[in-house]
């Protein structure tokens, strides 16, 4: 396979979280000893270039395992603080929420040597194209330089939710590329050697194989400890498993049951339990087809009683997931607590039949990123136990997210996301008609969420996402599965194991530390 290597090298790590007015920042870390050592990470997924370019993220966590080791924000979540100022060494908003200004660190420069400037900020911007790029170029009026070290956004009109757009892992539209290397090499070629501000440069990419990073003396915040950080993509979990214990990776994520619980008990190995604000659900892609039984209510509501969420979760996640019942993680902010769905198969059968499915019904497929296929059959299986019979399509990730926000799915669909926020802006890019990753909507829920994307008084902004929360409920719009917990298997050679809260990943990557 083709291997990409840069002599100019660059990647950076890092991430974004929201503030609401001002942010200071707290010192420099300082210097560190001279990086030495590697860190080998076994990841769930199979490694693509597009999660090296923070313009395309699609509205989940998964880039940001690799942004993380290659690019900086301006403002990101950072252990023992959601909004941490980074690039940005303070902002800004004014009174009447219609400028926000950020101020730049000086001295920044990414790993070619270019400094970071204002420009890079507003390009970057610009170019952005993923998860909530509509939203934000509806509401951003525009992006002013100030000056070298200063960029003003201005809004159209006031609107509470820039800072959780902006700067949180709800988009990565605050992660900073260089505008003149962009511009100089076109998006192709920064997606085979990119080039960041943080703190790992890019080194090579094996397509499907691994990306190596190695440390940057330049970084802002401290220089890592560790040197090279090699991120591996092993998509089968008893492989990582295995390499975890042989000592071939010091990190093995995505971890469940079985494979889990033989970390926990194996001398030497630790299972690092997190809790990410991850969900995942069963998407009814048909609902709006009249001549589909999804259209019917009650079919909907016999899917979700089908579903054994309690026992699936405490099976796989040990007992550390959540059977979730709403999309939206009950930690965000404006969450609306429904009841939870109860596992009455017997109920569902008698929904099924009043709707005219005494016998259920072919519902031909449920698609799935393959690292979640487990999710996927456990619904299947409760599917089938009630009569609604479907075939198991799992694909690999970067495939099934380029699928999915094309809509090309025709059935159902087994959805999640990691992907930082609130209410908001969970139900901007799966709920409402025309989100990034919605297949359908109703007029009267797109109405309420126009309502409140104005609304500056808190608690009547509060109320409309509640009552669209529990329109979403009282309709079945969704089967929600599981609230999943981050099993990682972590090996004897690490002595600091950085976390976040509410972040999948060990991060920040410059503060891991070999013993």
């Amino acid at each position: 396979m083709a291997r990409w290597s840069s002599p100019v090298s660059a990647v950076a790590l890092v991430l974004t979280f929201v503030l609401p007015a001002s942010g200071q920042v707290p010192a420099p870390s300082g210097r560190s000893e001279t990086p030495a050592g590697q860190v080998t990470f076994a990841a769930t997924v199979t490694l693509a270039p597009t999660w090296f370019d923070p313009a395309e993220t699609p509205g989940v966590i998964t880039p940001f395992l690799t942004l993380y080791a290659i690019h900086d924000a301006l403002v990101k979540p950072m252990p023992g603080n959601a909004w941490a100022p980074c690039l940005a060494e303070s902002w800004t908003a004014s009174k009447d929420g219609l400028t926000y200004e950020f101020v730049l660190r000086k001295g920044v420069k990414f790993h070619n040597g270019d400094p970071l400037t204002a420009d890079d900020v507003k390009f970057s911007f610009e170019r952005y194209k993923g998860g909530g790029a509509t939203t934000l170029r509806a509401r951003v009026a525009a992006v002013e330089v100030v000056d070298p070290l200063r960029v003003r956004f201005r809004m159209k009109q006031p609107w509470p939710d820039f800072m959780t757009f902006y700067a949180t892992p709800a988009t990565s539209a605050a992660w900073i590329v260089p505008k003149k290397y962009v511009e100089r090499v076109g998006d192709d070629g920064f997606k085979k050697a990119p080039v960041g501000a943080g703190p790992y440069r890019f080194v090579s990419f094996n397509p499907g194989v691994e990306l190596v990073v190695e440390a940057y003396d330049g970084y802002w915040r401290k220089t890592p400890s560790v040197k090279r950080v090699v991120l591996k993509s092993v998509p089968d979990e008893s492989t990582r498993m295995v390499m975890v214990k042989r000592g071939e990776s010091d990190v093995s994520y995505g971890l469940r049951g079985p494979d889990a619980d033989d970390v926990r008990r194996s001398p030497g190995l630790t299972l690092k339990v997190v809790l990410p604000t991850v969900s995942q659900w069963l998407v009814f892609t048909q609902q709006w087809d009249p001549k589909s039984p999804w259209a019917d209510q009650r079919v909907r509501l016999a899917a979700n009683l089908g579903i054994d969420r309690k026992t699936f979760s405490d099976a796989e996640y040990l007992g550390h997931g959540r059977p979730a019942p709403s999309i939206i993680p009950r930690d965000f902010e404006l969450y609306w607590t429904p009841p939870a769905y109860p596992y009455d198969p017997a109920r569902a059968k008698k929904l099924l039949a009043e709707a005219g499915y005494p016998k259920g019904f072919d519902a031909v497929e449920l698609a799935t990123d393959a690292v979640f296929a487990p999710e996927a059959e456990a619904v299947l299986n409760g599917l089938q136990s009630i009569g609604i019979r479907a075939r198991l399509r799992p694909m690999e990730r970067a495939s099934f997210y380029k699928a999915d926000q094309e809509k090309q799915f025709k059935y159902l669909v087994r959805v999640g996301s990691g992907a930082a926020g609130n209410a908001a802006t969970r139900i901007e890019a799966f709920v409402i008609s025309g989100g990034i990753r919605s297949y359908g909507g109703y007029p009267d829920i797109d109405a309420l969420f126009r309502d409140q994307a104005g609304e500056m008084d808190a608690k009547r902004r509060e109320a409309l996402l509640h009552k669209i929360q529990q329109l979403m409920y009282e309709r079945a719009m969704f089967a929600p599965i599981v609230e999943q917990a981050g099993l990682i298997g972590v090996g004897p050679r690490l002595a600091e194991v950085p976390t976040i809260t509410g972040h999948p990943f060990i991060s920040p990557y410059e503060d891991l530390k070999l013993k």
